[in-house]
Parts: structure tokens; C-alpha cells; sequence
């Protein structure tokens, strides 16, 4: 897509003043209109409850570009001008101001290019707000030709997807829905592609045989006290572990895809690997956690049993990776924020087998730009050598020959493009949610306590035994 040869568009932007639109999704948007990776011709309707004029949201996106870190563009009024607003919400029953304001801007687009605009609904609101909209957009012919992103979670249960996803099949066609899962946005987690067949060194490794175990991990350091509802009602497990760790366990599990151009291969193959996955064991494969002092949070009853952190144990039901557990860790208030895949080795075969230090691991840490390194057995230096592991590294961001993209950017850059790669599917969710189902039944274990600034519950590290986390100081001298 360049500035040049794209269809205008149109971004709607439900929520637009909330949270999410203010920190993710306004930022990006206007950090493809920086890169030239939108059409010359090309406007944001805001769509919120709010009473607020053209001017008002114009102020609000202002100010979510400034305290963004890219800052405001040197462009600033040009994207100004952009901006327009539609007040008074939308639902099936009261469409708003919408249809009013869209069809004003599309009539001007149409004037400035020469062609009808394409629309893209982008639905930055909490899920219990899709089914209306949805229908909504059916219901006020606003539906024809336009192509709709949802964020997570889409549904909150197998029966509640399945119930949202029979709405969403009523109004739209499959190739008019992005489902987004924003990790799979991330270009370090993309790059698992170029590392495993691209690379002989790494691909023929990428298997049973070779690999011991893989690590997920992914601990944040922020509280929940300004989410504090939102975390009540969804939980560390919901809002991370069925979406988001799922989807990049997928990433890193599936088969090698029959073509890597064919974005409908890409997600084949990750579909094929997420309809493997075996549901997860409760009792013996997961231990949730809540951190001392979250029900003293405004909002959380006192006795609440939510919980803010979970490990997990995921068995994958393929050639490729049967008894290889995928270990999965998530959690509010711990000692640190990371986001990273280790993939731990087998032990060595030969005659250094019992010296071996520990084992060798490849790492692929997914935050920001992202970076790739090895864990390697190395002979130390000196007059009296001995085995010690090593560590070699590759920062993605300094790769000659291009520029990191956040990964709500990347997302809608494929929107525009109608470009399914990265986005989930209706057969994905539906098996996330099958495996996730046995935690959200009678078995679900109570969260342990875990003191805030610590690594969790010490009862997860029985889900990587015989080997430590590694990303804790045992585990990883770097951590």
C-alpha cells in the first residue's frame, strides 16, 4: 500500500474516548500516516457516548499523541483536519450520529479522490458492547463492503463466543472480520518465521526431538488499581492466557505452513496446531495466584478470589511436539516486565554429557523491536578451562535495512490491506476456548497469595521442573 495507488479509507473509531483508543490505536494510526503507509486521502471518525464536537476529540487526540513517545506529527494540523466526531453512541436501536457524520465524510473523500472510500469499523469498546454494534451495523445498512476489527477478548467463554461469533457470521462475511490478537502484531514474534525457515541452525532444532520444554513468559510489573473492574470481572488468565499466550504458543507450535507468501496458509497452519492443543488439567497443570493486597483495591470485594497471575502447562498434541510441555506465565505486580520465548533444549549426547552446565536454550524476547539470542556451552578462558554457558544475541531493531512498526500499526496496516496473516479465526478461538474451558468449570484451583514485586506463587515452578523459569535469576544470569 502506498500513498499513491490506495483506496481512500475511513476509520471508525468506536470508544474513541477510551483507554485503548487513547493509548493504542489513535498513536498508530497516525504512525502509518508518518511512514507514508496510508492513502493520500484519509479520515478518522471518533464515535463515542460522549457529547463532544469535532473540536473536543480533536483536543483528546492531540493530547493522546503527545504524551505518546513518537510525540505529535510535524504534520499536526494536516491530521487535525482529519478528525472528525459522531456523538451520542451506537447501537442497534439509536445508530447516533454516525450515519450522519460518515456519509458527510464520505462524500468529501469521494469529491477529494475520485473514488468511494473503504470503511473500517475498529471496535476499541468492552466486548459486551459487540453483538450491538454489530448489529447495529446490519441493522443501519452500514455493514456492505466495510471490514470491522474487534479486539480481545472476542467472547469470554466457548458458549459466549460461539453466541458472538453466530452475530457476527449474520451481518458480516468471514473476509470482512479482523479478529485481533495484538501479539501476533508484534514483529519479534513474526520474525519466529525468518528464524525457523530461514535458518537450518534453528529449523532442524524446532521440534520434539531436540527441545525439552518452551517457555512463554510474559510477567508485568503494573498494578490494577485504575482497571480495577475490568480485572475483577476478567482475571489473569482470561484477559492473557486464552488470547494472547495461546495465540503466540500457536506461533511458535505450528507446522511449516505449504507457501509463507499465502496469508491462508499461514493461518491453516496455526488453526491445524491450536486444534491439538489437549484442554488443560486444572489440578495438576495450572496454579493462579493473586497478589497481596489486591483486595484492598476500591472496587474489588474483599473476598475476592480473582486471579492476577497464572502458570500454565500446555500439552500440544502433534508429531511435532507430543510430551514437550509449553509452559505459560502471566501476572500483575511482579518483579519485572519481560516478554520472552525460551525454547530449552535437550541435554547433549556424547562424551560431555555429564559436565554439561545447564541447558542451552534459544530465547526470542518480544517486547518492543524484539530480540533473538542463544544460550550456548562454551569453554571458559584461561589455564584451566571448564564448561560455563554463554550467551549471543541479535537486537531486531538494529538490523540494517529497515525500521520497527508497533504492533497496533502493523495490525491496521493489514486491515487496510485486507490482509488476514496475523488475525484470528473463528476455528482458532473456538479451540483456544475448548482447551481453556475445564479452567472456567467446578475445578478451577483457588489463587495463592504472592507478595507484589516477587515472581509469583514458588507452587509455579513445579510446572517447569526439572528446569527453573528462565527468566528468574536462577534461571537466567541476564534476568
Amino acid at each position: 500500500m502506498t500513498t499513491t495507488d490506495a483506496r481512500p479509507v475511513v476509520v471508525v473509531l468506536f470508544g474513541a474516548t477510551g483507554d485503548l483508543a487513547r493509548r493504542m490505536v489513535m498513536p498508530a494510526l497516525v504512525e502509518l500516516h508518518e511512514r507514508g503507509l496510508l492513502p493520500t486521502s484519509w479520515r478518522l471518525i471518533g464515535c463515542a457516548t460522549d457529547p463532544w464536537d469535532d473540536d473536543a476529540f480533536r483536543a483528546r487526540l492531540e493530547a493522546s499523541l503527545a504524551e505518546h513517545e513518537r510525540g505529535l506529527p510535524a504534520d499536526w494540523e494536516a491530521v487535525r483536519r482529519r478528525a472528525r466526531y459522531a456523538g451520542r453512541g451506537f447501537t442497534d436501536a439509536d445508530p447516533g450520529e454516525l450515519p450522519e457524520v460518515l456519509t458527510q465524510v464520505r462524500q468529501e473523500l469521494a469529491e477529494e479522490s475520485g473514488s468511494d472510500p473503504l470503511v473500517v469499523y475498529f471496535l476499541a469498546v468492552p466486548p459486551a458492547a459487540y453483538p450491538a454494534i454489530t448489529r447495529g451495523l446490519g441493522r443501519h445498512g452500514l455493514a456492505p463492503d466495510a471490514r470491522v476489527v474487534y479486539e480481545k477478548p472476542y467472547g469470554t467463554s466457548l458458549a459466549d463466543f460461539e453466541e458472538l461469533d453466530a452475530t457476527v457470521r449474520q451481518v458480516l462475511a468471514e473476509d470482512q472480520v479482523f479478529r485481533i490478537d495484538h501479539f501476533l502484531g508484534k514483529q519479534a514474534v513474526q520474525s519466529i518465521y525468518a528464524l525457523r525457515f530461514a535458518n537450518r541452525i534453528f529449523g532442524s532444532q524446532w521440534d520434539a526431538r531436540s527441545v525439552e520444554q518452551v517457555q512463554i513468559d510474559v510477567p508485568e510489573a503494573l498494578d490494577v488499581a485504575n482497571r480495577a473492574a475490568f480485572y475483577e470481572a476478567t482475571g489473569a488468565a482470561l484477559d492473557m492466557l486464552v488470547t494472547h499466550l495461546f495465540h503466540v504458543a500457536s506461533q511458535v507450535a505450528m507446522d511449516p505452513p505449504a507457501d509463507l507468501r499465502d496469508p491462508q496458509a499461514i493461518v491453516a497452519a496455526r488453526d491445524a496446531v491450536m486444534s491439538r492443543f489437549r484442554p488443560l488439567d486444572p489440578a495438576r497443570d495450572v496454579v493462579l495466584g493473586q497478589f497481596e493486597g489486591y483486595t484492598d483495591i476500591d472496587g474489588v470485594p474483599a473476598d475476592s478470589t480473582q486471579d492476577t497471575f497464572v502458570a500454565a502447562r500446555l500439552w500440544i498434541d502433534t508429531d511435532r511436539w507430543r510430551g514437550v510441555p509449553f509452559v505459560l506465565r502471566t501476572g500483575k505486580r511482579m518483579a519485572r516486565k519481560a516478554q520472552r520465548i525460551t525454547l530449552v533444549m535437550r541435554p547433549p549426547e556424547g562424551p560431555l554429557a555429564s559436565e554439561a552446565p545447564g541447558p542451552d536454550t534459544i530465547e526470542i524476547d518480544f517486547s518492543g523491536p524484539g530480540h533473538i539470542s542463544v544460550g550456548l556451552t562454551v569453554l571458559t578462558p584461561g589455564p584451566d578451562p571448564d564448561l560455563a554457558l554463554g550467551r549471543a544475541g541479535l537486537a531486531l531493531g538494529d538490523v540494517p535495512g529497515g525500521e520497527p512498526i508497533s504492533a497496533y500499526a502493523s495490525l491496521i496496516h493489514d486491515v487496510l490491506a485486507g490482509d488476514h496473516t496475523l488475525f484470528t479465526t473463528s476455528h482458532c478461538l473456538r479451540s483456544a476456548f475448548t482447551a481453556f474451558a475445564p479452567l472456567q468449570g467446578p475445578d478451577r484451583p483457588l489463587p495463592l497469595p504472592y507478595p507484589p514485586g516477587s515472581w509469583g506463587p514458588p507452587e509455579a515452578c513445579r510446572l517447569t521442573a526439572p528446569h527453573p523459569w528462565m527468566l528468574e535469576p536462577s534461571g537466567d544470569a541476564s534476568a
